[in-house]
């Protein structure tokens, strides 16, 4: 047998003691309680746990223009006009044989004839600013603010080759309408269309522009309209085509295709416009610009591209005689292809920058032109000394 050591016999117990007493008390302990909670009794609807809190969710806000109408509405105004006609009267006769035969039987009668239409005011000094064809051979012009008040106007000014006119009332202080810019208008902004359609009283329409720059209608010499789609309806002219900030972007105008039960379409002159023709009729009592007496009108893509002309150009379709053109030799049928050394973007292009000449300055053309006997056409610079144009110029409109 082994000899064991003394120390050895006498540590043993104790060691076994001390094993025996951990290994019960790792059988014996109670087990640890967990998060899991107990299965619901039968019977009894678990309970669903409340989710985590989100971070609220933004309200779809309402979009209102309520603002935009009381900043401009109140400097809207509607405009009646009268004017008397003088018809020839034929007892027994219908008006249109009236007409022919009123030299033979001078019989006369005077007609009144009542038109609307609508404007804003432009300044505290009163001046109110609405279409030239609202008071064209108007012989009154009564005013009404959106308040009520009413009174008579005085013509101002005119100018029919941007269809605007500038009136003046005296009713006390006056509100007066926000200006904005018309260069910064984009496509699919909402605009509202403020006036007096049809007589009924101030009335506010919605829509979006549809275009910037359109021209070609032949409704103005000096076309640059704002395109919308807002309802404009008769009555409407001269009055205010709003943002949605409230500020003045446009006059309406014109509305296209009515007779052709087109809607939807209707025109504004551009606020940039606006400005810059009435401050000069406030300021000069007209509006002065170059002319050197050329009638033009645009040519076709297809015959652009046969003939070799630079995109842009534009064909004389009328010389005024004894004009600054006229004397420097440009004759119908000749082809402007530059002004001043810059190509041309078309026929309102041209008009536009040869209007913003002044009186003396040049106006270098560069004219193309083909005789019968030549097949390739020559070109040649014309020097021009612009005049101011005369009144009698708009009656002659481009096509």
């Amino acid at each position: 047998m082994l000899d064991v050591p003394g120390w050895l016999r006498w540590i043993s117990p104790w060691v076994a003691l001390g094993l025996a007493a951990a290994l019960a008390w790792v059988l014996l302990r109670p087990a640890p309680e967990t998060d899991v909670p107990a299965p619901p009794a039968a019977g009894v609807r678990e309970p669903v746990p409340e989710p985590e809190p989100q971070p609220a969710a933004t309200p779809t806000q309402f979009v209102s223009y309520a603002d935009a109408v009381d900043a401009t509405a109140p400097a809207v105004v509607n405009i009646f006009t009268e004017r008397r006609v003088v018809l020839p009267s034929v007892s027994g006769l219908p008006p249109q044989f009236a007409q022919l035969f009123g030299d033979v039987w001078p019989e006369y009668r005077e007609r009144v004839e009542r038109s609307l239409g609508s404007g804003i005011i432009y300044d505290v000094h009163g001046h109110v600013v609405t279409n030239y064809h609202v008071i064209s051979q108007a012989t009154q012009i009564k005013v009404q603010l959106k308040n009520g008040q009413s009174g008579p106007a005085t013509l101002v000014g005119v100018d029919p080759d941007t269809d605007l006119a500038v009136l003046k009332i005296d009713l006390g202080t006056l509100p007066i309408m926000p200006l904005g810019r018309s260069d910064r208008l984009r496509v699919g902004e909402p605009v509202l269309a403020i006036g007096n359609p049809l007589g009924l009283g101030q009335t506010v329409t919605q829509g979006i522009v549809s275009a910037t720059g359109r021209g070609q209608l032949g409704v103005t010499t000096f076309e640059n309209f704002i395109q919308t789609d807002a309802a404009i309806n008769f009555g409407n002219s001269g009055g205010a085509l709003v943002d949605a900030t409230g500020k003045l972007v446009g006059l309406n105008s014109a509305i296209a295709g009515r007779q052709a039960g087109i809607e939807g379409i209707g025109f504004a002159i551009p606020v940039d416009l606006v400005r810059g023709v009435v401050d000069a009729i406030i300021r000069d009592g007209r509006v002065v610009r170059g002319w050197i007496g050329v009638v033009p009108s645009d040519i076709t893509p297809e015959a652009i591209q046969q003939s070799g002309l630079p995109d842009g150009s534009v064909l004389v379709r009328h010389v005024y005689p004894d004009s600054p053109a006229d004397a420097q030799g440009v004759a119908r049928g000749d082809v402007i292809t530059q002004l001043n050394g810059k190509p041309l973007r078309g026929m309102q292009d041209l008009l536009a920058r040869i209007a913003m000449l002044e009186p003396g300055q040049p106006a270098r053309l560069r004219l193309w032109r083909r005789s019968p006997a030549d097949t390739d056409g020559t070109e040649h610079n014309v020097r021009i000394e612009v005049v101011e144009r005369p009144r009698e110029a708009g009656a002659m409109r481009s096509s």
